[in-house]
């Protein structure tokens, strides 16, 4: 009697390509077969060598609870660690710890060949948050205090380097998670002020959009989550410098607010020097939301909106006004893109900013029912012009492509 081994799917190695990119590619392929510079089998070749982005993403319950699984799991080890070990030795506790991660990390990556890919990530992601609990409990052992950011900093430099040796999305999903937190909170951590937030914030998402330019080049799946990122992350820098509280006061450089505005220039120059056509214009227009936002942080109308006068009216109004613009930009990087999770952003963040300042600001002018009645009416406006600036987005892409 013989048993026979289930054979897995062999690995696509075609590239990954968005639906317009595709649409391009089948137009020009035509085109070219046309003109007799390649004929119908040479053609068919072209075209199998790429697949759509969308057929492999598509939503699969079972990864997702693996991924919660290992998520929780790795939740609750750093939990034991913090918590439930205290009766252990220190080495023996960095011992037990260090064996998990390395269990799950080269268990993981040995077995990778031979497992599905939501188990795989699995493993990947257990890894990567078993690896935080490694260095949280190597900074226990010698009596570092566990609120020090630099902690952070070193988890997600770690997962990080994971991630890009092994193209794996859960480890830099980590890193970049943890990176951002500790991007934010190690300058504000020695002088903490609402223009240093701002500045911390902005220059991480030039910092994101940059190196999804980069990535373009190769690692288009990592690029579309550094894009992604960095997009949000330039609408928060936005949304705060916006806000009335949001001042000067308390600001005082450090080196680790120098340090990230030279990485995210030395970013965005590479991006623009890599980058091609319309694609230099995402740096550019990260570097031009942080000019705008330290602008808007240094003019300075008060704090008191209980009385509103001219010059916060006009605050607000052009805070509204850049919001929308960021905001239908970001909507037409999505469309150019094919990413819709770019548009979503837009329209949930412009949601969210005209609801703030109408009770932030309008609030001390119109009362009650009036409120309510004039925040729908600009609901309805921005709605209505945003979509109108979406749908003539892509009715000229579409036009351009024909």
């Amino acid at each position: 009697m013989t048993t026979s081994t289930p054979q897995r799917e062999p690995h696509d190695h075609r590239r990954a390509a968005t639906a317009v990119q595709l649409g391009w590619l089948r137009r020009e392929l035509a085109d070219w077969q046309s003109a007799g510079i390649v004929d119908a089998t040479q053609a068919a070749a072209i075209s199998d060598r790429y697949r759509t982005v969308s057929e492999t993403r598509r939503f699969s319950l079972g990864r997702l609870l693996l991924a919660l699984g290992a998520l929780f799991v790795g939740v609750g080890l750093i939990w034991l660690v913090a918590a439930n070990l205290d009766q252990l030795p220190p080495l023996l506790r960095f011992a037990v710890v260090a064996a998990f991660w390395l269990a799950f990390l080269v268990g993981g990556e040995l077995a990778a060949p031979r497992l599905t890919p939501g188990v795989l990530g699995a493993l990947r992601l257990l890894a990567a948050l078993a690896f935080g609990a490694t260095i949280f409990q190597a900074a226990q052992s010698m009596q570092v205090p566990a609120y020090e950011p630099v902690l952070l900093g070193l988890w997600s430099a770690g997962t990080l380097l994971h991630g890009y040796l092994t193209r794996a999305v859960m480890p830099l999903l980590v890193g970049i998670a943890t990176g951002l937190v500790w991007w934010i909170w190690q300058p504000l951590a020695e002088s903490g002020s609402g223009a240093g937030a701002v500045l911390a914030i902005g220059t991480a998402s030039v910092l994101a959009v940059s190196l999804a330019v980069v990535h373009d080049r190769g690692l288009e799946d990592f690029a579309a989550i550094w894009r992604t990122v960095g997009c949000a992350l330039a609408m928060v820098t936005l949304f705060a410098a916006a806000i009335p509280y949001t001042t000067t006061d308390g600001f005082e450089w450090n080196v680790w607010l120098v340090l990230g505005l030279v990485a995210a220039l030395a970013a965005a120059a590479a991006a623009l020097a890599v980058a091609r056509g319309t694609a230099r214009l995402e740096p550019l227009g990260a570097l031009g939301v942080l000019a705008f936002s330290v602008l808007m942080v240094l003019w300075d109308t008060g704090t008191d909106t209980s009385s509103v006068d001219a010059a916060d009216w006009a605050h607000a109004a052009v805070g509204v006004a850049a919001y929308v613009v960021v905001a239908v930009g970001l909507a037409a990087l999505g469309t150019l893109r094919d990413t819709p999770a770019l548009t979503a952003i837009a329209m949930v963040a412009l949601v969210v900013f005209t609801t703030f300042q109408s009770f932030a600001v309008f609030a001390a002018i119109i009362q009650g029912a009036w409120l309510f009645v004039v925040l729908g009416l600009v609901f309805l406006g921005t709605g209505f012009l945003f979509d109108r600036a979406r749908r003539g987005i892509s009715a000229n892409l579409e036009g351009a492509d024909s």
